[in-house]
C-alpha cells in the first residue's frame, strides 16, 4: 500500500495538457514557470499529483475535468478506520479494533452529522457503521456512500444485532457483522483488502 494508505494518482505533462485543452509544451511551460507544481522522474519526465493539478485549475479559474474530480474524490485513506456509532459502544470498540489493527488510524464519529463530516473530510477507507444508529435511512446512506464520489467509496462494514443480520444482508454494505462485534471476521476482511490495494498502487 502507498504511504499513508492512499492510492496516489499522478499525471504526466501530456495528460495535463489534454485535460486543459492545450498543447504539451504549454503544460511544460506552466511547470517551468512555477505555476503548476510538479516533480521529475529519474528519466527527467514531469509528473503532477492530482491534488496539485486540482489546486492549479482552481487558481486559474478553470473547472476541473470529470477525471480530475473523480481521482480527487476517490482518493480514500485505506489506513483510516472510522467507527460510526454512539459514544459508549464507540469507545469500547476503539480499543479492541486498535489492538487488532495497530497500523490503522482510528477515527470516531458519534452521530450522523459527525459521520458525514468525517467521511468527507478524512476519507476513511473503512467504515464500521452501527445499523441501529437512529436518525437516517441506513439503506439510503450506504447507497450514497458507495456511489457518490464525495465520500470516496469506502469499504463499509455494517454492525447489527444477531437476529437482524438477514434483514440487513440485502444492502450494499461490503460486510455485515453481528453484535457483539466479530473481531476475527473484521480483521480478516480488512487484511484481505491490503493485497489488492498493493497491486493497484504498484501497477
Amino acid at each position: 500500500m502507498s504511504k499513508g494508505g492512499r492510492r496516489v494518482r499522478i499525471f504526466s505533462a501530456l495528460e495535463v495538457a489534454n485535460i486543459c485543452g492545450v498543447v504539451n509544451q504549454t503544460a511544460i511551460n506552466w511547470i517551468r514557470n512555477g505555476h503548476l507544481k510538479a516533480f521529475t522522474t529519474p528519466g527527467g519526465q514531469y509528473r503532477i499529483y492530482a491534488k496539485d493539478l486540482a489546486a492549479f485549475l482552481d487558481t486559474r479559474g478553470m473547472s476541473a475535468s470529470g477525471e480530475v474530480l473523480q481521482v480527487m474524490m476517490e482518493n480514500v485513506n485505506w489506513n483510516a478506520f472510522l467507527i460510526a456509532m454512539e459514544y459508549s459502544a464507540n469507545e469500547h470498540l476503539k480499543g479492541e479494533i486498535g489492538r487488532i489493527l495497530p497500523d490503522h488510524n482510528i477515527i470516531q464519529a458519534f452521530d450522523w452529522f459527525d459521520i458525514g463530516r468525517k467521511m468527507v473530510e478524512d476519507k476513511p477507507g473503512i467504515v464500521l457503521l452501527d445499523a441501529e444508529l437512529h436518525g437516517v435511512d441506513i439503506s439510503k446512506f450506504i447507497h450514497t456512500a458507495k456511489n457518490d464520489i464525495i465520500f470516496g467509496k469506502p469499504y463499509i462494514s455494517l454492525l447489527v444485532s444477531g437476529h437482524l443480520v438477514e434483514a440487513f444482508s440485502h444492502m450494499q454494505a461490503d460486510l455485515v457483522l453481528s453484535k457483539p462485534l466479530e473481531l476475527e471476521r473484521l480483521e480478516m476482511a480488512v487484511r484481505s483488502l491490503e493485497k489488492p490495494l498493493d497491486r493497484a498502487v504498484n501497477l
